[in-house]
């Protein structure tokens, strides 16, 4: 198990591909502080199971990343824990599909508070752990849109490349304390946030121009996370890898 007895921090646990981490990083034997905007009955009864079949620690932590107080009351809770925090993984993130004229400031804050500022805070907050017992691994979940950006996604896609800048200048200054920073950039991945935002024209357009003539499935993308969190990966910091199937 490659993450045996870790203690990990991911935010946007309740779907997508922060669902599959969630499940990955388990069945590794990490500990999960498993973040969520809403927690329900059901939520809670799925990380029961999880708990009962991978035998590992599993605490919900619900808060919303549009709201900065929640944010400083999680990471408190988190760290009042007095778990040692070996990973953290920036996953939730929102959407916004608009042409760059009509997309309003108001919209593109909206973006940003959630894709860039609150993650910005949390990171800051959990860091504080990594840096008193000098190891972590720190993993941004951003997009290939960020790097090759896609019509109608210049909130979205500024907001992604804000994060990879932010995981690269991370990694040169907090690698003298072991801890390693890097982000990932999926391409189009089989998830509920793709297909409410992405239309069928556009995703079949993509699948034929990229190498392996599909989508990602979402564990896909949590098995790099999985890579970039491990000591598999003790040497590779401040890296964006790209899990597009060569799109």
């Amino acid at each position: 198990m490659l993450l045996k007895n870790k203690n990990a921090v991911v935010t946007g646990c309740n779907r997508g591909i922060g669902n599959k981490i969630l499940e990955i990083f388990s069945s590794n034997g990490a500990n999960v502080f498993a973040c969520a905007r809403n927690i329900n009955n059901d939520f809670k009864s799925y990380l029961d199971n999880l708990k009962k079949k991978f035998k590992n620690e599993i605490v919900p932590i619900e808060f919303d990343l549009n709201y900065q107080d929640q944010v400083k009351e999680a990471a408190n809770k988190i760290l009042a824990s007095n778990k040692p925090i070996d990973i953290l993984v920036n996953n939730a993130a929102t959407i916004h599909t608009g042409l760059f004229q009509m997309t309003s400031v108001k919209k593109l804050k909206e973006i940003f508070e959630t894709d860039f500022f609150s993650q910005t805070m949390l990171t800051q907050y959990i860091l504080k752990s990594m840096i008193k017992n000098k190891c972590g691994s720190i993993l941004y979940i951003s997009s290939n849109s960020a790097l090759d950006g896609n019509e109608g996604r210049s909130a979205y896609s500024s907001a992604k490349a804000a994060i990879i800048a932010q995981s690269k200048s991370l990694s040169r200054e907090v690698g003298i304390h072991n801890i390693r920073v890097n982000a990932i950039a999926p391409g189009l991945t089989d998830t509920d946030m793709m297909r409410k935002n992405t239309t069928k024209e556009i995703i079949n357009n993509v699948i034929l121009t990229t190498s392996l003539k599909r989508v990602a499935a979402p564990e896909e993308i949590a098995n790099a996370a999985l890579l970039l969190s491990s000591d598999l990966s003790s040497y590779i910091t401040g890296q964006v890898i790209r899990v597009d199937g060569g799109m």
